[in-house]
């Protein structure tokens, strides 16, 4: 295979620009999404049920746009449809979810606002394995950890910055008007970050083009899509296997914060006990406000992960910052005053910066170039597995081992995420990198004569 041309950090910046605002969106439906459900009149062990139906459907949708944009070739070329599809779906769905006047028709919209993001992101992943080479993977995805963490930092602060701003009320149904806006306010950043990558960054071609469209034309129909998928799930790398454990753990604990934090602090630090009073209310909005923190920590931590990734291995990298993130989700349930939540949040936001760059530039180079996409797609299940079994198993064990609407029980599942990503954290060890690259191969350095800007 032809050595790819490095990219300058110019053409690092177009190719990943539009992870800011796929982030943006994903941030604001994580940080709120639970609190808009008991707005509307959910109980907290409802909650997770609700969430149900997104990653269903983000278990199909991944790696079947995976296949297919590994068969597709056209003026935008072979990701890139995908990006500017989903992003259109997603910020439709944004704009409208704040105006929800039911359970129902919120659960609807967060159903179709999960599947257009997967389409939007899946393709991001293979999209840098496609343009990088090997030796520039790291740093291909530790650009999109910044852009995910200057994105969610965005998204986490917005409903607090719009309060302070002066902006009070609630909708009809209850949902705040800070809350309204940000969703209304991503969804324009959402479509706008993803359109700058789609006019500034290009795709390289299918090397041998004939062969290219002798494979498309025989693996045309749904069911050539459906045996593709299934024998890439069968055949799949002992790098990947290795890796799948991990993210199960990985996932579980971060769903097991992304359901309940913010309603843990509201119950747990502020002491709010309705979740229609005002004090629930500013419970929520320093929830969201704190997770901002943990992606300002991955901003700053994922400028340095390549270096220090260099210097040790991508495996302990991602070892040591998984029992950071377990240390500061664990530590939650000590802690009654508001301000302690933030160092809490920079625990977790080292795990997540390793979490979005290290599994995928340990997997990217045990995988076949040309299965990119359906295999980064596979690499989904590890994912949204751990949000069905949330969105299933999580209302019966809070009233089995807690009791039907107990307060406490926001606090008892973070600190059960803790002990996941704990438990991820010791399993990373027995990966195996098959592409760990030589120290000092993944830097910013643009020395190289083929530097390619863009």
């Amino acid at each position: 295979m032809t050595q790819k041309p490095r990219l300058s950090p110019v053409g690092l910046f177009n190719m990943s620009f539009g992870f800011l605002g796929i982030q943006f969106g994903w941030g604001l439906q994580l940080a709120n999404m639970s609190a808009v459900y008991e707005k509307l009149g959910a109980r907290p062990d409802q909650v997770p049920l609700l969430w149900l139906a997104a990653p269903v459907t983000g278990l199909l949708v991944q790696p079947i746009i995976g296949a297919l944009s590994d068969r597709t070739w056209g003026r935008l070329g072979r990701r890139r449809p995908y990006f500017l599809t989903g992003a259109v779906l997603a910020s439709i769905a944004l704009f409208f979810m704040p105006t929800s006047s039911s359970l129902w028709m919120a659960a609807t919209l967060l159903w179709v606002l999960d599947a257009s993001i997967n389409i939007s992101m899946e393709p991001f992943r293979a999209f840098v394995a496609d343009k990088l080479d090997t030796s520039q993977r790291t740093t291909g995805f530790v650009v999109q950890s910044l852009f995910i963490g200057i994105g969610a930092s965005l998204a986490n602060a917005m409903p607090l910055f719009l309060r302070t701003m002066g902006v009070t009320g609630n909708t009809a149904s209850g949902i705040p008007l800070t809350v309204k806006y940000s969703f209304q306010f991503g969804a324009v950043v959402f479509l706008l970050a993803v359109l700058w990558t789609v006019a500034t960054a290009s795709e390289f071609p299918p090397e041998d083009m004939a062969a290219f469209e002798r494979s498309r034309t025989e693996g045309r129909g749904i069911r050539a899509l459906l045996r593709e998928i299934s024998e890439s799930v069968r055949d799949m790398p002992a790098t990947m296997r290795q890796l799948g454990v991990v993210q199960l753990l990985t996932w579980l604990g971060l769903f097991c914060m992304w359901l309940f934090f913010v309603p843990a602090t509201a119950r747990h630090v502020f002491g709010a006990t309705d979740p229609r009073s005002e004090l629930y209310t500013r419970g929520v909005e320093w929830g969201g406000f704190t997770f901002a923190f943990y992606s300002i920590t991955c901003f700053i931590v994922a400028l340095a992960l390549p270096s220090l990734a260099a210097r040790t291995s991508r495996k302990f990298v991602h070892a040591v910052a998984l029992a950071c993130g377990a240390v500061g989700l664990l530590s939650v349930y000590m802690i009654h005053d508001k301000y302690l939540l933030l160092l809490s949040m920079v625990g977790v936001g080292i795990a997540w910066a390793s979490i979005l760059s290290m599994p995928y530039a340990i997997l990217s180079n045990a995988l076949p170039p040309g299965r990119m996409g359906v295999y980064m797609g596979v690499f989904n299940f590890f994912i949204v597995i751990p949000e069905i079994v949330a969105s299933l198993f999580f209302g019966p064990l809070s009233r089995m081992l807690f009791g039907e609407g107990n307060p406490n029980a926001p606090v008892y599942f973070v600190m059960l995420g803790g002990v996941c990503l704990l438990a991820a954290s010791l399993m990373v060890m027995r990966v195996h990198d098959v592409g760990e690259p030589a120290q000092g191969a993944d830097a910013f350095s643009t020395h190289d004569p083929a530097i390619s800007g863009a």
